[in-house]
């Protein structure tokens, strides 16, 4: 009897229990449809994360390069008002010029000799702020000889020998752009076999750039590498930074079309230190500046008819500025331009004056005027011309 009761009374267990396996199969698929929405959200909310991440680093991108162009418009508008103030200043010296050269109505009466006197003075404010001096009664009419002293160095350079009265010095610049140079005692110490033996090797505070550095009485005068128209002045004694300045208008583009390498380009002549640089906005044509040697202060500016397109280099002479012209190939230089602060020579007068048959280029010319002759760097060759020289003209 008990035996047939027994499964009677598990049958409601059973039952039970396969109700609850039922429930917990519900619970569970509940739970894993709950779980891939919560995966499915997150996925979704880590996409749109990573797009706002994107587009925050696009505007970054975007702004940075917002700021790269102010930056660069900045610059360029402070060039323009440097220029706008240079080109000011000399509207205000023609203006002054003008206003010495037409005379008031009160002095109609004044004797016409003395009126051609004020006129001549003013021209002669205006067109040569400075005098020619005793030892400028000559001017370039040919290269009387050439020299090659010496191969050394890079094919780019210059070198040169210090001006001052009694000094054999001999300077060597190699490449376009370093901070020490070669100091010789003589020309013959260079040329001597164990040259680099002999050499006294000078480390400057601040690097050179270019070609057109200069020294002049001890101290060397040259374009501060990194900068568009800085002009230091070092004590090569003291290896110090004695004076600078910013030469205006300088270093928007290459002095010299052939010599990429030179914003600027300084020279010395038998009235002293002198600056050349390009203007872009003077067709590219070349500026001279007069230098005070001592304060780098500027004495006078002119603007010249010489095109620095296809210029190699150039020399000054008693005021008068001689460039030097070649071909991207390298062919035979020739002065084919001047320009004279005194206006007693002129460009349609002279004729050309070829240097002697070598097809290179030039990338340093420096003229030493006690000598008379130009030292150039000649593609890695170092050159001296001897110049022949006519009388000029004197300005009355």
């Amino acid at each position: 009897m008990l035996l047939k009761l027994l499964p009677l009374l598990l049958l409601p267990l059973g039952t039970g229990q396969a109700q609850r396996t039922t429930q917990d199969v519900f619970m569970m698929q509940y739970f894993q449809r709950r779980l891939q929405e919560l995966e499915e959200r997150l996925n979704k909310c880590d996409q749109d994360l990573q797009s706002f991440n994107q587009k925050v680093y696009d505007m970054s991108s975007e702004m940075r390069g917002q700021i790269r162009n102010v930056n660069v418009l900045k610059s360029e508008i402070h060039g323009h008002v440097d220029n706008l103030a240079l080109r000011v200043d000399r509207v205000e010296r023609d203006v002054e010029y003008l206003q010495n050269k037409i005379p008031d109505s009160s002095d109609v009466e004044i004797a016409e000799s003395v009126i051609e006197q004020q006129e001549k003075e003013a021209q002669l404010k205006k067109k040569a702020a400075i005098t020619q001096g005793k030892d400028c009664s000559t001017h370039l009419s040919g290269i009387k000889s050439q020299k090659i002293v010496k191969k050394a160095g890079d094919l780019t350079g210059s070198w040169m020998k210090d001006s001052t009265k009694g000094s054999s010095r001999i300077y060597f610049f190699s490449g376009s752009r370093n901070s020490t140079l070669l100091e010789f005692v003589s020309l013959k110490a260079f040329t001597d076999t164990n040259w680099t033996r002999k050499a006294e090797i000078i480390s400057l505070p601040l690097p050179w750039q270019g070609t057109g550095h200069v020294v002049y009485n001890g101290f060397m005068y040259y374009h501060h590498a990194n900068t568009r128209n800085e002009v230091l002045k070092v004590h090569l004694l003291n290896r110090t930074v004695t004076d600078r300045m910013l030469l205006p208008g300088a270093g928007r583009m290459p002095t010299y079309s052939l010599s990429p390498h030179t914003l600027l380009d300084l020279a010395v002549d038998e009235l002293g230190l002198w600056a050349i640089h390009a203007d872009p906005d003077f067709g590219g044509n070349l500026v001279v500046t007069k230098l005070d040697s001592n304060s780098l202060a500027v004495e006078h500016t002119w603007d010249t008819n010489c095109k620095s397109h296809n210029a190699e280099g150039a020399f000054i002479i008693c005021g008068t500025m001689y460039v030097v012209y070649n071909s991207h190939s390298g062919g035979r230089s020739s002065v084919k331009c001047l320009f004279d602060i005194h206006d007693t020579l002129l460009t349609e007068e002279m004729p050309v004056i070829f240097f002697p048959k070598r097809y290179t280029s030039h990338s340093g010319m420096h003229y030493h005027p006690k000598e008379k002759q130009v030292y150039a760097w000649d593609d890695g060759y170092q050159t001296i011309y001897k110049l022949d020289t006519k009388r000029k003209l004197q300005v009355t």
